[in-house]
């Protein structure tokens, strides 16, 4: 049979490419069928005096039918080598499936005379949102089915959901390709029709006003950055712009203040931020500046009666907390509330009527913080396990001692609690079912550290069923991303039992460019430092190997986007040092777009990896880049991803990284690309078109590693 598919692919391919793409061979063996091999089209640059050769330019051609065809091509082939793990697939998703309980319903969430929350049922791929009156189970509504919206669409997803403050509209919107540019709708919740009201071209970023028929959106330039703010009164034809940000390094979004009294224009780049604030009463109003945006300063406002409490890094790395009057904001007026400390970075500060909330993360863990506004009095919600998550929920009311905080660990599912401030008591609302008779008591979550090429810890958090034997056989996923300041955080997933039953280990490395251990974290891992995050990275599988959790032929390393980049350059530093490799929509060409500012986000990155026209960053960036620096040499199996639809990674980052693997490589090990044709960034949209996505990539890790149950 497969080698039956393999002739079928390669006629296909020799008749409908010719001139595009070349084949090795016109026959295969019983084992292997010929990859597409993507025609080299040289076509030459020169950057800083450099003559630079790219001969996968030409698959940017979007509209070129010769691309989509070796899209497809390339798929066949993944299709066709992956056959035989049909069925190894098909059980991992019925695993992973039979562990959630399919028909469920999630924790009403309190606002005003409502409680809100989302269900879902047996074969649905969408939540249900519903609402009931206080009190009255007998008045459930209906407020929007997903599933009905995503009827007719491959692809599906929801954003910017929001209720107005009388409860009788709401305001969503929709992305039906995976580009992620959505559509306003709004819904009468009194009648269930929807109203006339449509605006195309939005972005995340919606907000009521408080006069019920005002709403803020934003929307996107040509290269795909949220520029604009709109007020748009329903019924009216006409939309006003209220804001307009010119500076393409900064990125808009929209938020509302907790008491329901501002609507914040949040500016932000890489480094630095600007807010501006308008009262939500006045429909008519305009955004005032808070405080004038100074390089490299960052800020981020919460409102509290006649003050702002503002999270900023003004002369303080690990950020603080000040206070400022709310008829004049400016950082003039500042005063410390929280100061800083450098061991503790707070992430952000949630307000309540007699309570602040405030964030934080302690060598490497989340804490939350209660503050009594009035008295000063503070402590901290505790919790047992070594290794965990906690988090501030999404508390919708303002004047409540009660806070709602998320909880998970590596073994522990996520969990969801309401805390009494005052009292400091808490009560479990609810722990996720894990169904197939999931027992935590089984596995063991912890967390080690590796020692750097330079002697910094890094840590890594990691999950195994207790017991096992530290020979260096046991089959290891290792994950990392390492940029932007994001935190990997050791959630639970019940997809990962699917891995640790067939006794893998399981680990996540927080690695520099993150910012799981502070901000000088992160700092430390970008720009001119960058290839931190990828010495980092290899540190954490060495100690892996050193300590007898695994061994090269055993360990694979997974990473996406930006942990695609990671995963593309420690390859090309240490393809020994992994069997297989699982790199998803990865950032791989990162000299040729960061040179393009054509590009969606080019110019907001160049404050995260450097601007390539300066000659000191060009050359680093050349150094490490992954596509610019596949060598002549043996590779590792891979499994490389993409969107065809992807605003963020643009599909042919990975497809002109493989065809230059493909070309350079002297092994004879897999390398697969798989595009998704009707998709983006986040890959398949709905819940189980998202486990069949896991399921796809845990096969192939458990086929390169010689595991075939």
């Amino acid at each position: 049979m497969l080698m039956n598919c393999c002739r079928n692919v390669v006629r296909v391919a020799v008749l409908v490419v010719g001139s595009v793409l070349s084949l090795s061979s016109t026959s295969c063996t019983t084992s292997r069928m010929d990859a597409p091999v993507a025609r080299v089209v040289p076509q030459s640059s020169v950057v800083h005096g450099l003559t630079r050769v790219d001969d996968y330019a030409w698959l940017r051609e979007r509209t070129n039918p010769d691309v989509i065809t070796y899209l497809q091509l390339e798929n066949a082939y993944t299709e066709g080598m992956t056959e035989h793990t049909a069925r190894l697939r098909d059980r991992l998703y019925e695993e992973m499936k039979g562990r959630i309980k399919e028909t469920d319903e999630g924790v009403p969430m309190p606002h005003d005379a409502y409680v809100y929350y989302s269900k879902t049922y047996e074969g649905k791929q969408y939540s249900v949102h519903c609402r009931k009156l206080k009190g009255d189970d007998s008045s459930e509504q209906v407020i929007l089915d997903q599933n009905e919206l995503a009827e007719g669409h491959a692809y599906f997803r929801l954003s910017n959901m929001r209720v107005s403050p009388d409860h009788h509209l709401l305001a969503f919107a929709t992305d039906t390709n995976g580009s992620e540019t959505y559509s306003l709708r709004v819904k009468d919740l009194r009648t269930g029709e929807m109203l006339p009201d449509r605006v195309e071209n939005t972005y995340y970023g919606l907000e009521w006003g408080n006069d019920n028929k005002t709403l803020y959106y934003t929307v996107l330039d040509d290269a795909k950055r949220p520029y604009q703010c709109f007020r748009h009164t329903l019924g009216e034809h006409d939309n006003e712009l209220v804001y307009h940000e010119a500076d393409e390094k900064f990125h808009l979004s929209l938020s509302k203040s907790r008491s329901g009294k501002f609507v914040f224009v949040d500016l932000r780049s890489q480094i630095t931020s600007e807010t501006r604030f308008m009262d939500a009463d006045f429909a008519g109003g305009t955004f005032q500046v808070m405080s004038p945006r100074v390089h490299g300063v960052e800020y981020s406002p919460a409102h509290h009666g006649t003050s702002f409490y503002i999270t900023t890094n003004d002369n303080a790395t690990n950020f603080k907390v000040v206070r400022a009057p709310v008829a004049n904001p400016g950082r003039a007026n500042w005063s410390e509330y929280i100061g800083h400390d450098p061991k503790i970075k707070i992430e952000g500060v949630t307000p309540f009527a007699n309570h602040l909330v405030i964030s934080e993360r302690s060598e490497g863990l989340r804490r939350i913080r209660i503050r009594d506004v009035a008295g000063g009095g503070e402590h901290y919600v505790t919790f047992d396990e070594p290794v965990y998550v906690a988090y501030v929920g999404g508390n919708r009311e303002f004047d409540t001692a009660t806070v709602r905080v998320g909880y998970s660990s590596m073994v522990t599912p996520r969990s969801v609690y309401d805390y009494r401030m005052d009292t400091k008591t808490r009560e479990l609302l609810k722990r996720d079912e894990v169904l197939g008779g999931y027992d935590p008591l089984e596995y063991e979550a912890k967390r080690v550290f590796a020692t750097a090429s330079d002697g910094t810890q890094i840590p890594i958090s990691l999950v195994h069923r207790r017991g096992i034997v530290l020979d260096g056989t046991n089959p290891t996923l290792l994950y990392g991303y390492g940029s932007y300041g994001s935190n990997m955080e050791p959630w639970f997933r019940s997809s990962i039992v699917s891995l640790l039953d067939r006794d893998f280990v399981y680990a996540i490395g927080h690695i520099r460019g993150g910012g799981e251990m502070g901000r000088s974290w992160y700092l430390n891992g970008k720009f001119l430092k960058k290839k931190n995050t990828f010495t980092d990275f290899i540190a954490c599988a060495e100690h892996l190997v050193a300590k007898g959790y695994t061994s090269p032929d055993k360990l694979a390393i997974q990473g996406g986007s930006a942990g695609g980049l990671l995963m593309g350059a420690v390859t090309n530093m240490r393809p020994d040092l992994f069997a297989a490799v699982v790199a998803q929509v990865p950032f791989v060409d990162v000299v040729n777009t960061m040179l393009d500012e054509t590009i969606p986000l080019t110019v907001i990155e160049f404050e995260e990896w450097g601007n390539p026209k300066d000659r000191a960053f060009f050359d680093y960036m050349m150094s490490y880049s992954p596509y610019d620096n596949v060598m002549v040499k043996a590779y590792p199996n891979m499994l490389i991803t993409g969107g065809l639809n992807d605003p963020r990674v643009a599909y042919w980052e990975p497809a002109k990284w493989t065809a230059k693997l493909r070309a350079k490589r002297t092994d004879d090990n897999l390398l697969l690309l798989k595009t998704n044709m009707g998709a983006g960034h986040g890959g398949a949209s709905g819940r189980y078109g998202r486990l069949k996505d896991t399921a796809f990539v845990y096969a192939f890790i458990l086929d390169m590693l010689g595991i075939d149950s």
